[in-house]
């Protein structure tokens, strides 16, 4: 069968890398902090809370080869690397912060349709082991 609308099966390729990369948590909170101001690497792995050196490492690499960031190392001892958003990484600041407000207002509704969901599961386990009458 033929998809009858070849425009949208080549714009959800196009978009599913984006989605991909705004999907990951990592790079979301390095642009959103990089949206206030230049940083060095150990003051993001500072104000990343969780981040590990080595996932804040690829998940610079990716974001610098996707034109979100740039980084700029001075010839100083020791080096000094600096990570700034691109006029690319700033427009991505909108629906980034949008996502971000997004949670924040419904977090306690999402917390509560999950708390449902898994009451509504541990019922039907429940039910599917009583013995059959």
């Amino acid at each position: 069968m033929k998809p009858t609308h070849k425009h949208v099966t080549e714009d959800c390729q196009a978009i599913s890398p984006v989605l991909a990369l705004v999907g990951d948590k990592w790079s979301i909170l390095v642009v959103a902090r990089l949206g206030q101001r230049t940083m060095r690497f150990n003051e993001l792995r500072r104000d990343v809370e969780g981040i590990s050196q080595r996932m804040l490492t690829l998940t610079l690499r990716g974001l610098e080869r996707d034109g979100l960031i740039t980084r700029t190392v001075f010839p100083t001892v020791p080096p000094r690397v600096d990570y700034a958003l691109t006029p690319l990484g700033r427009s991505l600041l909108e629906p980034v912060t949008g996502l971000c407000e997004w949670a924040i207002e419904n977090k306690s509704k999402l917390a509560e349709a999950r708390r449902v969901f898994d009451a509504r599961s541990e019922n039907r386990k429940s039910v599917a082991l009583l013995p059959a009458a």
